[in-house]
């Protein structure tokens, strides 16, 4: 076999090469400046709109709640210049015998439209998401009444209740039941109002529940039927503890919006019979727009109930961070 044997070059040639062939210069790379351009727009974008959000944010949610605090301690008609009065709004609307009974019929309404419109939706939430068929056309069925425009579905259940030609009396009439007067009784006044304010609300709250209920794992539902757990076990062990966290949030939620109850009151009752639908809004209405424009004290109420929701949110939060 043959051996290659390699010689080394002279130092005197390799310095020679070296100065013949540059050496290789490492050009940094820096992104071009058209890039940054790019980027910088991109993002000058994006905080237009953002700061765009924030403006209409705070002209149409915050400034109003500021503009409620001031005139809270104004007595002012908003055209000649106001004057600042301190607690006498708070002492007016305090004094008033409408307070307590608006504030009973709020907590009363509350209450109802709890065990009715927090639980109905989340019943029918669970019957929609256990079928197979017709799925679809159900859930724009259940969904129907919230395009529906507030006043209309209002006016809709004045015609239901009318004590006359009503569909509500017509349907009591036809099983023989004595007819009810649905509106002009204060023993079901308030309930009536229950009724509408569930039905308008209902498709938002099925709606929620079924996205939350369609993101259960089946796993979980096919080991509790292999534990031979009934539908009620499962919707008890299963269903309530993964959705907990919508129907906590959907709770606040609801309590907070039944609470400032307006429509239902205004267009179906005027706050009768003997102020048996009179709720805080409504109320806040009346001191603003009915005697006389008291808007000091239209605010003071408006900012008691402010305070009132507040801390109900407060407590809520706190138990649900326990919780976790």
């Amino acid at each position: 076999m043959r051996t290659l044997i390699v010689k080394p070059k002279p130092k005197q040639q390799v310095a020679t090469e070296r100065q013949v062939a540059p050496e290789r210069q490492v050009v940094p790379r820096h992104r071009p400046a058209t890039k940054r351009r790019r980027a910088a727009r991109r993002n000058l974008t994006a905080y237009g709109f953002l700061c765009a959000a924030l403006f209409c944010f705070a002209l149409f949610a915050w400034w109003p709640i500021v503009r409620e605090v001031v005139l809270s301690f104004q007595q002012t008609n908003l055209v000649d210049e106001p004057s600042w009065v301190g607690l006498d709004n708070f002492r007016t609307v305090v004094h008033d015998p409408a307070f307590g009974e608006a504030w009973r019929n709020t907590f009363v309404f509350t209450l109802l439209a709890l065990l009715c419109g927090y639980v109905v939706p989340f019943a029918v939430a669970i019957v929609l998401n256990e079928l197979r068929h017709a799925r679809a056309y159900l859930r724009f069925v259940v969904y129907l009444p919230v395009m529906l425009p507030p006043i209309v579905s209002v006016l809709l259940f004045r015609w239901f209740y009318d004590p006359g030609p009503g569909l509500f009396n017509q349907a009591l009439d036809a099983v023989g039941l004595p007819t009810l007067a649905w509106l002009d009784s204060t023993s079901t006044a308030l309930f009536s109002l229950v009724i509408v304010s569930t039905w308008m609300n209902l498709g938002a709250g099925v709606l929620i529940y079924l996205a939350a209920l369609q993101n259960i794992p089946g796993e979980l539902y096919e080991a509790a039927e292999l534990d031979g757990a009934g539908i009620l076990k499962r919707i008890r062990h299963v269903t309530i503890p993964q959705t907990r966290l919508i129907l906590t949030l959907m709770l606040m939620l609801q309590i907070v919006a039944t609470m400032q109850v307006f429509i239902e009151p205004y267009m179906l009752t005027g706050g009768g019979p003997e102020n048996a639908t009179v709720t805080v809004a409504y109320l806040m209405y009346q001191y603003a727009f009915v005697y006389g424009g008291n808007y000091g004290a239209g605010s003071a109420l408006g900012l008691m109930l402010m305070l009132v929701l507040l801390a109900v949110a407060a407590v809520q939060l706190r138990l649900t961070r326990e919780e976790k």
